[in-house]
């Protein structure tokens, strides 16, 4: 089963499109948004999702009343805590407990953002992710991951040159 993690969309709309039409593509069975979707009208983009989204609330997410209504109550407060196929999984926008969350023991998957810069690293039996920046504003690198729960192999996706 594979999932996908996506963050710092900042309202770049065609790079969302283009992830969403991999994600549809690739078999993924859910998507996992680490923040800074920006503004609610990303979800003209996300509807078109063939699996389930969930996410967290980032710095640089304006509305947020109207981000989870628009989002059905899908985006939560960091850090959100889940199980998903047997996996355990934790999701912030900053990076702030990475180690304290790694240290518990009770997490299989660690999610973050904020830096938009991608991640992936296993630390202490723990997959600790960034996906990066989907938006692209910053470093010009618009990337996301895809993640094979199974073998827990996690790949980034770079949409530069798609």
């Amino acid at each position: 089963m594979k999932i996908a993690i996506i963050s710092d969309t900042h309202d770049n709309l065609d790079n969302l499109r283009k992830a969403v039409e991999i994600i549809n593509s690739s078999g993924v069975a859910h998507t996992f948004h680490a923040g800074d979707f920006t503004s609610p009208f990303t979800i003209r983009v996300l509807k078109d999702l063939k699996c389930p989204l969930t996410g967290v609330f980032g710095n640089n997410d304006g509305d947020r009343l109207l981000l989870q209504e628009k989002f059905n109550g899908m985006i939560y407060r960091q850090p959100y805590i889940t199980t998903f196929n047997g996996k355990r999984i934790a999701m912030m926008h900053e990076p702030a407990f990475i180690e304290a969350l790694r240290d518990s023991g009770h997490f299989d998957i660690i999610i973050f953002g904020h830096t938009h810069e991608p991640v992936i690293r296993s630390e202490k039996d723990v997959l600790i992710i960034n996906p990066g920046e989907l938006g692209g504003w910053l470093y010009r690198r618009p990337t996301f991951v895809i993640v094979d729960l199974e073998d827990m192999k996690a790949e980034v996706i770079e949409l530069t040159g798609r």
